[in-house]
């Protein structure tokens, strides 16, 4: 049997993709950039990190309804996809959100101007997907409430019916986490590569920014100057502890890939939960839990709950944490 994976509420989506639908739809993801083209916040954006899986997603390209989907697994740190070639040409930066979804292209497609007088009222109040005339707002992710996603799917009809209401557990999103997690490597092997091809850099230094990137050597020894312990299991045996970097490898430049200020000793399991954004810490010490995570499988880790305090923080860490809890760490609004 089976571990029921949505321990939280389902939500619904509705993603515009004239642009990229293609490359996404073959592909099996989303994907936006992190920020605007001046580097602002964007809640279409941002809508991204709060995806988690089982949620579902309407895809509108060309006034129509095409696609729905159902998130496979959170989003992961993603460079613009290759595929994408010359699209988004003013995107910043290239790097955003990925998100693993699973696709079907709809036979009974949908054109939502045809229903406003119906879908209209059932509008979120902000950020909404629509325009009064049915034509399409200018973002890319829109969360839309139940009762619309219902009615969608009412009118689309038995193909989705089928399709969206189907219950995902963990078994479902394990090639995701594969897929993603492969995604990841490809990205830090690509910095490795750059690393590697820098004549600039000598030979003993390359040796230690490749150290640094699975959190040994000199990066973890300037780590135990600060640290002594996990913050959260309490394992102080350095043999069982990684350099954890709170500003990740693959995001840091190489000053900042073997800053001790820049970094956690961790235990594995702790360390992927902190590198995927599952957790983080406010700068006072307080465990944050992404409300993205899933809390049966955090209990059985010994992940505690909100209320526990991980200590104290230098100046360096705090710079390092403001970074993680606004680029790395997973989000969920209620």
């Amino acid at each position: 049997m089976t571990e029921p994976l949505l321990n939280r509420e389902r939500k619904y989506w509705w993603v515009s993709q004239n642009q990229t639908f293609k490359e996404e739809f073959e592909g099996g993801y989303l994907w936006s950039p992190r920020r605007n083209n001046n580097g602002g916040f964007n809640r279409a954006y941002e809508n991204m990190r709060e995806m988690a899986p089982g949620d579902v997603v309407f895809s509108f390209v060309a006034r129509q309804i095409r696609a729905i989907s159902i998130v496979r697994y959170c989003a992961v740190p993603s460079p613009k996809p290759e595929e994408f070639g010359d699209i988004g040409p003013h995107w910043h930066p290239t790097l955003g959100w990925m998100v693993s979804v699973n696709y079907k292209l709809l036979s009974n497609t949908v054109e939502p101007r045809a229903h406003m007088p119906i879908l209209g009222p059932l509008q979120p109040n902000h950020h909404a997907p629509l325009q009064a005339n049915g034509d399409g707002n200018q973002a890319y992710l829109f969360e839309v409430p139940k009762t619309m996603a219902e009615v969608l799917i009412g009118l689309i009809g038995q193909e989705a019916k089928e399709f969206a209401l189907r219950t995902y557990a963990v078994a479902d999103v394990a090639t995701a986490i594969v897929d993603d997690s492969r995604a990841i490597v490809n990205w830090e092997n690509a910095e490795q590569k750059k690393i590697e091809a820098d004549t600039h850099i000598p030979e003993t230094e390359k040796v230690r920014l490749t150290n640094a990137r699975i959190g040994q050597g000199l990066f973890k020894q300037r780590v135990m100057r600060i640290e002594k312990a996990c913050r959260i299991t309490k394992v102080s045996n350095p043999e069982y502890l990684i350099g954890s970097h709170i500003r990740p490898w693959r995001e840091s430049d190489n000053s900042q890939r073997l800053d001790g200020g820049n970094g956690l000793l961790l235990t594995p399991t702790v360390d992927r939960l902190f590198d995927r954004g599952f957790i983080s810490f406010e700068n006072n010490g307080s465990l944050i839990v992404s409300p993205v995570a899933d809390r049966l499988s955090l209990d059985k880790m010994g992940i505690p709950d909100i209320g526990f305090n991980a200590g104290t923080f230098t100046v360096q860490q705090k710079h390092y944490l403001d970074f993680h809890r606004d680029m790395v760490l997973l989000k969920r609004s209620h």
